[in-house]
């Protein structure tokens, strides 16, 4: 019992009292005012959210960070009670959500629809819902509540940055020859014809075989010469730093503007996810077939493959990845490798400043395979010094390396080698 309900039968009890050691009327009157008050208020706030259906819908339910995400909320009275006002409440865990909204007089048989629509700030899985409805009497004595559990889910994926001038290794398989490996992407080594099937694309029939056989025929491909490339994303909980998120650029909520720059949480986690995400794209642009191990809470494996199928699947996994694992980078590389082709391109993205990663990076250049290393400068996470000397002897060996500073532009640094200092590597060393 809220506080205005025990208010109404105070003042009810105090005036039944009074009206009968007094017998004035004026005290009757009152109780026969407070009772029909609370049992009509009661009765209002019974049916106040009853007869009430709302559908919420998105038109996309997959977005990136930095995208606006639009939401359609209808709101349908199905009774001829009209509703006086009716409360909205948007419970989703979406940051930055604004579907809340309190609408009024809603006629009998009629409805009203709203569109929220919210700049996506964070990578991951977020629940379109639960969405209250609260109602009540005139008066607030007997609010009222109806929850609509979530039906849907939103999946943010992570930022992604042009990267133009990285290293792409042509990982040639020895001698150039082919994988022998049928496809069904179009690649430059054709493998032979066979029988059209029921949704194979037109552009695909090979004429002179068709005019031959009387029948369609349609060309069979196989995998280029190019070797596979593997990102290889260190998600060992404790390699990982961050800096205390600062605080919003107010200019976000302006959804209007479009000269605004998402910033990346001050966390080697995230910028791990944008490097490789990135890095992906630009990949699979190239024609290159590209694969993700990262052993985070969950093992993400995905074997290489090409086109914008693969790119949503590496994308999935690492919109949901989180750097609380425990297995290391060096583990992971190592169970893996003999899965790799040799000449096939490995980038490494790590935080690590020990020299573990000077030989791993080592290891692979052994087996047959071509390392890059992406270094994060831990230092600039709130980290320990040593990214950059280690940075400094990975290059010493002929690997490529980058290195990325916290509030670095992400494409800049990994188009362009890091500068050190030959003195401060000497003392280092």
């Amino acid at each position: 019992m809220n506080h205005s309900q025990r208010v109404i039968l105070i003042l009810l009890v105090v005036s039944f009292i009074i009206g009968v050691s007094t017998g004035n009327r004026l005290y009757y009157r009152l109780t026969y005012l407070w009772c029909f008050l609370f049992v009509g208020s009661w009765l209002w706030s019974l049916i106040s959210v009853r007869g009430i259906r709302l559908v919420r819908s998105a038109r996309a339910l997959r977005a990136q960070v930095g995208q606006i995400f639009e939401e359609r909320f209808d709101l349908q009275n199905l009774t001829r009670i009209p509703r006086l006002w009716l409360e909205v409440r948007d419970e989703s865990n979406l940051p930055g959500s604004e579907g809340s909204r309190v609408l009024t007089m809603i006629a009998g048989k009629q409805g009203r629809s709203y569109l929220a629509r919210t700049r996506l700030m964070q990578r991951g899985v977020f629940s379109l819902g639960p969405t209250t409805l609260s109602a009540g009497d005139i008066f607030g004595i007997f609010p009222a509540t109806l929850k609509i559990p979530s039906q849907e889910t939103l999946l943010v994926y992570p930022m992604m940055v042009d990267v133009r001038n990285f290293p792409n290794p042509p990982g040639l398989l020895p001698g150039g020859e082919a994988l022998r490996r049928r496809t069904h992407q179009v690649t430059p080594n054709a493998a032979g014809v066979r029988e059209y099937l029921h949704g194979d694309p037109l552009n695909r029939i090979h004429w002179l075989s068709t005019a031959r056989r009387d029948r369609l025929m349609v060309k069979e491909f196989e995998l280029d010469p190019l070797a596979d490339v593997w990102i290889f994303l260190d998600a060992m909980l404790s390699q990982q730093f961050k800096l205390p998120q600062p605080a919003v650029d107010p200019r976000v909520k302006d959804l209007w503007r479009r000269d605004v720059k998402i910033s990346l949480p001050p966390a080697t986690e995230e910028y791990s996810v944008c490097i490789a995400a990135s890095l992906v794209r630009e990949y699979l642009r190239r024609g290159r077939s590209v694969g993700l191990a990262a052993a985070g809470s969950y093992l993400a494996l995905i074997p290489p493959d090409r086109g914008s199928r693969q790119l949503g699947k590496i994308l999935e996994a690492l919109a949901i990845l989180h750097a609380d694992g425990e297995v290391p980078l060096r583990g992971l590389v190592e169970t893996q490798v003999k899965h790799m082709v040799k000449g096939s391109t490995v980038v490494l993205i790590t935080p690590a400043v020990d020299q573990e990663i000077l030989i791993v990076a080592e290891f692979l250049l052994r087996r047959g395979l071509r390392p890059i290393v992406i270094l994060l400068n831990t230092a600039s996470f709130g980290g320990p010094e040593g990214s950059v000397a280690l940075a400094a002897d990975i290059r010493a060996i002929g690997i490529p390396v980058r290195l990325v500073s916290c509030g670095d532009e992400i494409e800049l640094a990994l188009s362009q080698e890091p500068q050190f200092n030959a003195v401060n590597h000497s003392s280092a060393m």
